[in-house]
């Protein structure tokens, strides 16, 4: 879910012309802490945040009840607990969540096969095909939230638009719980009452950029001169936002193949210059890599580490492992490394994401280790019989531990 700000006044009918209309973005209120207020309704109305115990790791989500005092998804759990020190906090559980998405999805999937799942709360759908069966975008994205709800119990926003930029957008003013209908005559009207950091990658360091020349709603923005945006903030990021000011999206929706990697990515509402937090979400997002693996009974043979900076420009480093695994102290080994050789961008780190790549299975028919020592598994393995009967907030690698005044141990050799 999109933590941008929002517009009050964007918010409200735009009409009810959808028939150029034929993207729906579908995007789960607070995912996590709706899934965990399925087998905890006495938590309904508290500020719920899904974590580790308090002062561990990063923050996965939050409800809008602690979204009001400030909680945030990758904010240190330390910071999040000194915002909202009445929130309940609850371990993180993806296992569950997979299982709760896989329904979500199965839902929207009997609407086109047309269908491409951007996360595992959020999906982009194109309905060309499907009017003819199911009607109208507008009926199909009441249809989608009713059947959600009903099969699944949780809350989902819709945006319809005429393209997934402004359909993304859509959903985000929809929430929580609502439909938002964009027709594509009025586009530039409902951009043109957002602030700029409503905009895709639009953080605090650009919206004071923009603002030190007067720019500060999308109206304006979009009234700039794009070769005096690319003089200001680059060429990249000058030409993106201009385009987006103007509704300009050429993306297709494009349908999702099999699965042939495991991965997790943070973007940041504000950019991350500092590197010790950066570390920080990656070994998490590295253990999270694992458990996902070893929960699938999978191995990986490549680390890939994706970076984006505040100007948009995204690197990925990878490196092949001698040895397929799953253990987190062998993919944190490489990710630090190749981490360790990337620069911090000029603006700091927009994104940070860790992926493996090359999954193998045990039937595969490929060997992957003769000689392999169980005992160097053991302690992983364990961790996770802890998590799966206490939650993931039982065991924390004591990197993500903060130390005495705040400060965080640095991770020294594996993932530990």
């Amino acid at each position: 879910m999109s933590r941008a700000p929002r517009s009050q006044a964007a918010r409200r009918s735009w009409g009810d012309d959808d028939s150029a209309t034929p993207i729906i973005h579908v995007d789960m209120d607070a995912f996590f802490a709706s899934v965990e207020l399925l087998e905890h309704p006495e938590l309904a109305g508290r500020p719920v945040i899904v974590g580790g115990a308090s002062g561990r790791g990063v923050v996965s989500a939050a409800s809008y009840e602690a979204r009001a005092f400030g909680v945030s998804s990758a904010m240190s759990m330390a910071e999040a607990c000194r915002r909202c020190p009445q929130a309940v906090v609850l371990p993180v559980r993806h296992g569950l969540y997979s299982r709760v998405s896989a329904q979500v999805m199965s839902v929207l999937a009997e609407v086109t096969p047309v269908l491409e799942k951007v996360s595992i709360d959020e999906a982009f759908l194109d309905v060309t095909g499907a009017r003819r069966r199911m009607g109208p975008p507008v009926t199909i994205g009441r249809w989608i939230r009713a059947e959600v709800r009903r099969r699944v119990g949780v809350p989902a926003s819709v945006g319809i638009a005429s393209t997934k930029f402004v359909a993304k957008l859509a959903s985000s003013h929809a929430k929580p719980d609502g439909l938002l209908l964009i027709p594509a005559h009025a586009t530039q009207d409902f951009l043109n009452l957002l602030p700029v950091g409503a905009l895709w990658g639009v953080g605090a360091r650009t919206q004071k950029v923009l603002a030190r020349w007067g720019i500060n709603d999308v109206r304006t923005l979009a009234d700039a001169d794009a070769r005096h945006l690319e003089k200001i903030l680059g060429r990249a990021a000058g030409r993106h936002l201009h385009e987006l000011s103007h509704g300009i999206d050429p993306r297709r929706v494009e349908p999702v193949r099999e699965e042939k990697s495991v991965g997790t990515e943070t973007t940041f509402f504000d950019t991350v210059a500092d590197r010790e937090h950066a570390r920080r979400v990656l070994l998490d997002q590295t253990h999270q890599c694992a458990a996902r693996l070893r929960a699938g009974d999978l191995r990986c043979r490549v680390v890939v580490l994706k970076a984006r900076g505040a100007d948009f420009t995204t690197v990925t480093r990878s490196r092949t492992l001698a040895v397929p695994t799953d253990l987190a102290r062998d993919i944190w080994e490489i990710v630090a490394a190749l981490f360790s050789a990337l620069p911090t961008p000029a603006g700091g780190f927009r994104l940070l994401g860790v992926r493996v790549e090359g999954l193998l299975r045990p039937d595969d028919g490929v060997q992957l280790l003769l000689d392999e020592d169980s005992r160097r598994g053991a302690p992983e393995r364990a961790a996770d019989a802890v998590r799966r009967r206490w939650g993931n907030g039982a065991l924390a690698p004591a990197s993500l531990l903060r130390g005495e005044g705040g400060v965080t141990r640095r991770p020294h050799g594996g993932a530990g």
